[in-house]
């Protein structure tokens, strides 16, 4: 059974020579080296420095493309045109999937047609000098974003070559994205990638590390996404990782959101270490988006007030053009734009919303009936217990497609729009907070003269891009 015990130097040091042997036409580079490129870059790109001091909600979009010119011309104009403050390099599907050979194919073409044929960078084939050239061309802290089970190799390439914030992790990156691999394989996967991150730390390299909260983006209640993040946090923190970004990705209603993060920001410096620096990061609507681009426009703003009126770190933005696949650098800009013009006009307000105090009571206490159920499970063993605590399904994810997950909670939206849960299953919550969300269904059922089913879910999950919040009978 995989344990949570930090990699030695020993360790880390024959696993990083094997992750190398992976890496296509790349010698392994010199630690000595990488951490010297860190040290020569300004201040102003330093990641974790610049989002954990910062005064305000900082703006970060999603944006990759496959070569190494169009990347750097489509984050300057993020920059340029859309004030974006933190940068992202997204990554392809052919290098989350560890396909490198197809990525190179791909990378060719696109240098070929003069277009991006791929769904995003292709960092291990452009290299540590490729990755180099990215961040010295740009002007703002830039962090890697992909979605890869086993990103090994792909961590190994990047931090090499300069960048110095890395999203994901053994269960946000593996249960909510594919089925190949087991939970316990990809957290010692990640266990290399935090170690490695924890050694250029312990060098004075402050590499920030983004559990991705949104998980499946699909109706997914915070209290899962929040405790799941924590413990990404912890195992983390085991192997040197000091500055850590809690995520969560916005349900819709208000309330909810912002007492999501709320808790995460009181329950994150709580379970996680003294040394480590906890900040936030609130995702624009993950779910599917409306096809008119105006009404795309309205789900941005409502979750840009959402974060003018919490004050997260950082938020990641969505563009207008969400439901035609990758957006343009312009519709990308206009996101960003859209997103600061709310965040500045609703700064100096002071709101209060009605609820948001017991709605934060009720996910704290289910967030740590969850974290309890792990620690239990693995008698103080994290990485062990979640394991366990999803075998047993103690912990879940809806609408997984890893079989590491029981999938067995089932959620759905009360009448005001918060996600509550229609099935348990045997997720770790007290009976007391099964009863509220049971009696939220029914009001909801009441108001719709129907029972609590399924069917719900299924209108739920397309409300937002037919545009309601809630999946009304008779909606069209």
């Amino acid at each position: 059974m995989v344990e949570d015990r930090r990699l030695t130097d020993a360790e880390l040091d024959r696993l990083d020579e094997r992750v190398w042997t992976d890496a296509p036409d790349e010698a392994r580079v010199d630690f000595e080296d990488a951490v010297a490129f860190h040290e020569s870059l300004p201040a102003h790109k330093q990641f974790a420095d610049v989002l954990e001091g910062a005064d305000g909600v900082l703006t970060q979009p999603r944006a990759g493309v496959a070569r190494l010119e169009e990347q750097i011309e489509l984050l300057r104009t993020l920059t340029e045109e859309g004030g974006a403050d933190l940068l992202p390099t997204t990554i392809d599907s052919y290098t989350r999937d560890n396909e490198y050979e197809k990525a190179q194919a791909g990378l060719e073409q696109s240098r070929e047609t003069g277009e991006s044929e791929l769904n995003g960078f292709p960092a291990v084939n452009h290299g540590v000098e490729g990755c180099r050239s990215l961040i010295e061309a740009v002007d703002a802290p830039v962090q890697v974003r992909h979605g890869t089970p086993d990103a090994r190799l792909l961590a190994a390439v990047t931090l090499a070559g300069g960048f110095q914030s890395f999203e994901g992790g053994p269960i946000t990156y593996n249960l909510p994205y594919t089925s190949k691999y087991e939970l316990a394989e990809t957290i010692e996967y990640w266990q290399y990638v935090d170690r490695l991150c924890g050694a250029y730390t312990e060098r004075g390299v402050r590499i920030n590390r983004e559990p991705f909260g949104p998980l499946t983006g699909t109706l997914v209640p915070p209290s899962i996404a929040i405790a799941i993040c924590i413990v990404e946090g912890l195992l983390a923190a085991t192997q040197g990782v000091r500055s850590v970004t809690l995520g969560y990705g916005q349900v819709g209603n208000i309330v909810q959101d912002v007492a999501a993060i709320r808790a995460m920001e009181r329950l994150g410096p709580e379970y996680l270490p003294d040394a480590v620096t906890v900040t936030t990061v609130f995702h624009q609507w993950m779910g599917g988006f409306p096809r008119d681009e105006a009404r795309a426009s309205g789900v941005i703003a409502l979750g840009s007030a959402t974060a003018a009126i919490v004050e997260p770190d950082k938020i990641i933005t969505k563009s207008p053009q969400e439901a035609r696949g990758v957006p343009t650098a312009e519709a990308n800009a206009t996101g960003l734009r859209t997103t600061d013009q709310v965040l500045q006009m609703l700064a100096e307000q002071s709101i209060d919303l009605e609820g948001v105090d017991r709605e934060q009571e009720l996910i704290e206490r289910s967030v740590r009936s969850l974290l309890e159920a792990v620690f239990e499970a693995g008698d103080g063993d994290v990485a062990c217990g979640v394991v366990r605590a999803f075998e047993r399904g103690l912990l879940d994810v809806p609408f997984p497609p890893s079989e590491a997950a029981a999938g067995d909670a089932l959620p759905a939206r009360d009448d005001d729009g918060r996600v509550r849960l229609l099935k348990f299953g045997d997720l770790a919550v007290d009976e007391e907070t099964k009863e509220i969300h049971r009696a939220r269904l029914e009001d909801r059922a009441a108001t719709e003269d129907r029972s609590p089913s399924f069917r719900m879910v299924a209108d739920d999950v397309s409300a937002i891009s037919d545009g309601r919040l809630v999946g009304r009978p008779g909606d069209d």
